[in-house]
């Protein structure tokens, strides 16, 4: 197990110490449940009252952030967060080195192109004319279909699935049971029940993407459903055909992107967010967790509600809404009195 003397977890992240010096850092924990040989730190003020149960070895905290206790060691700097992200880096174990190969008992189709430097672990499968990039690994269950192409250094985890045409950048990591290029959901009413409208289109993914697990990511009607690069999805979210995702974009879990919605560059959805179909939103917009949007949002703008608006204006509705039932109950019965009357 790695260990820390104080001083090294103090260069590290670039902190100023504070209080005794001599705990040595073998692990890392919450504030409530750190031990005197465990780091732990403090970046949401909501969890203050931590500070004053705490056991931990030391904790890193803001400059301006008071603490009282002289028996607690604390590591001053701008950000806990990201420096508590360094420790866990240098605390994390470092990954087996992968053999590139093909494994016996993955099946490759001969006209697919596979880079000698890939790994191509148990179980997988490599369509027709795929092409696996310098340094790719595909773990294990993995299927990539006809055409499909996985950029260098990319990291397919185990049961995800390509299917057709898409197309992978570098760089870029899907975790487990996520599926890409899978039918769009379109379907015309016939005589004799639904039919279905045929989905030709692939996808094309960026450099430097993330995907989680159990995403699913649907093929174009025609063209390509694009994620641009440097986008991080969470698990559990659902891209509809033929959207369009802008660089760096985040659409945190269980949210769901409707066909042809077109996000700019460094948009955000939080958790739970529906977007409706064919709507646009601007570079930097933010929605709140749990919002429905069913119109366009503009550059910058942070939207909140069902349905979404404005944060200003959806936060003055929703603080007027109590009042609003209490005037409407009491007007229900003066009615009811009055109706009542000979």
């Amino acid at each position: 197990m790695p260990k820390l003397t104080l001083a090294e977890i103090a260069r590290l992240c670039s902190a100023e110490v504070e209080g005794p010096t001599g705990q040595v850092i073998t692990g890392l924990a919450a504030l409530e449940d750190a031990q005197p040989h465990e780091a732990a730190f403090l970046a949401d003020m909501r969890y203050r009252s931590g500070l004053e149960v705490t056991q931990a070895g030391c904790v890193l905290l803001a400059p301006d952030v008071p603490c009282e206790r002289k028996d607690l060691t604390l590591l001053r700097c701008s950000d806990p967060s990201a420096a508590f992200t360094k420790i866990i880096e240098a605390f994390a174990l470092a990954p087996e080195p992968v053999a590139p190969g093909i494994h016996a008992s993955a099946v490759v189709d001969p006209s697919a192109v596979v880079d000698p430097s890939a790994c191509i672990g148990p179980l997988c499968s490599v369509g027709a004319k795929a092409h696996i990039g310098a340094g790719a690994h595909l773990v294990s269950h993995v299927a990539v279909g006809q055409s499909s192409v996985v950029g260098p250094q990319s990291v397919l985890h185990p049961m995800v699935t390509l299917y057709a045409g898409v197309r992978l950048g570098a760089r870029c990591c899907i975790h487990s049971g996520t599926v890409i290029g899978s039918d769009g959901f379109g379907f015309q009413p016939g005589p004799a029940g639904w039919v279905k409208v045929a989905q030709g289109g692939g996808v094309r993914i960026g450099d430097d993407v993330e995907i989680g697990a159990n995403c699913t990511i649907d093929c174009a009607r025609f063209g390509d459903t694009v994620i641009g690069s440097g986008c991080k999805i969470d698990n559990l979210v659902h891209i509809a055909h033929n959207v369009r995702m802008g660089d760096h974009s985040m659409v945190i879990g269980q949210s769901g992107v409707a066909g042809s919605s077109h996000l700019g560059r460094w948009v955000i959805l939080a958790g739970q967010v529906g977007v409706s179909g064919h709507l646009r939103l601007g570079d930097g917009a933010r929605v709140g967790g749990g919002s429905k949007v069913y119109k366009d949002i503009p550059a910058g703008e942070t939207y909140i509600g069902s349905p979404a608006g404005p944060m200003e204006e959806s936060l003055r509705t929703m603080a007027f809404l109590p009042r609003i039932r209490t005037e409407f109950r009491k007007l229900k019965e003066r009615i009811e009195q009055l109706e009542s009357r000979p």
